[in-house]
């Protein structure tokens, strides 16, 4: 995917391709760099995601097209959420929920509360967050959209992690997980794998056994997909796991 993205942008010219934005609905060149910048994470570079990232949106400033630029704001918010950069992740979601709002675009704007959401939670006001997620959920689900949804429901399922509500973060995973199968979207299989392990942990009667075979398939999973940063994540999970069990080596090893 890197390399075809590559591609693209070494192909783009933004005078000769202005005409395909209208025809289309979105700037090839933004597209192009901001889908780099989530393969450039998953491959272990998240710098080089970043500046791509930043590059898109300064692009699609500068085409001053306003769906590309609602686009990139959301997406924008997606990478600095994997990034876990709250603060960024906030601004770019409250940007392109404004700029949706005033042109009239329901799928971003949907998109922007539930990213929004999600920075509120890690900011302490998980309640809040939880509300704003479900509701962006409620009516992305409206447009008739279905790409990201299992994102979005990692989101939820995350959120209840931190109110404290595993049994209702499981929920939302078997939701994501079902739909993964469904549609074949599996860019955040890992990490739903991953957070069903770490739900599982939180759990009244916690489950150690069934939430190392989630880490383990979190990891099985990465590896397939040369994602290093979904594996990493995985590992760490796990290698916690195994130290609070007595297996330093192995964790140490697996680090």
């Amino acid at each position: 995917a890197h390399t075809h993205f590559t591609q693209g942008i070494a192909f783009y010219d933004l005078q000769q391709h202005r005409a395909s934005t209208l025809l289309y609905g979105q700037d090839a060149g933004v597209n192009c760099r901001s889908n780099d910048a989530f393969a450039l994470w998953f491959l272990g570079y998240p710098e080089q995601g970043l500046t791509r990232s930043q590059e898109a949106v300064t692009l699609a400033q500068q085409i001053g097209h306003p769906f590309s630029l609602s686009f990139i704001l959301s997406i924008a918010a997606d990478f600095h959420q994997l990034r876990r950069e709250v603060n960024n992740a906030q601004e770019s979601a409250e940007a392109s929920i404004n700029l949706a709002t005033d042109q009239g675009f329901p799928h971003w704007r949907a998109h922007g509360f539930v990213l929004r959401g999600s920075t509120l939670v890690h900011q302490g006001q998980v309640k809040d967050g939880i509300e704003q997620i479900t509701e962006g959920l409620r009516t992305y689900r409206a447009t008739g959209a279905e790409l990201l949804r299992p994102y979005f429901l990692a989101l939820l399922a995350e959120a209840h992690g931190v109110q404290g509500e595993p049994e209702a973060g499981l929920t939302a995973l078997a939701e994501a997980l079902t739909l993964v199968d469904t549609t074949g979207e599996r860019w955040y299989a890992p990490e739903l794998y991953r957070l069903q392990g770490e739900l599982r942990l939180r759990q009244a009667s916690p489950d150690a056994a069934q939430a190392a075979a989630c880490f383990q398939q979190a990891l099985a999973i990465a590896r397939r997909q040369q994602a290093k940063s979904w594996e990493l994540r995985a590992a760490m999970s796990l290698s916690r796991l195994w130290q609070q069990q007595g297996k330093r080596a192995a964790a140490y090893a697996l680090l």
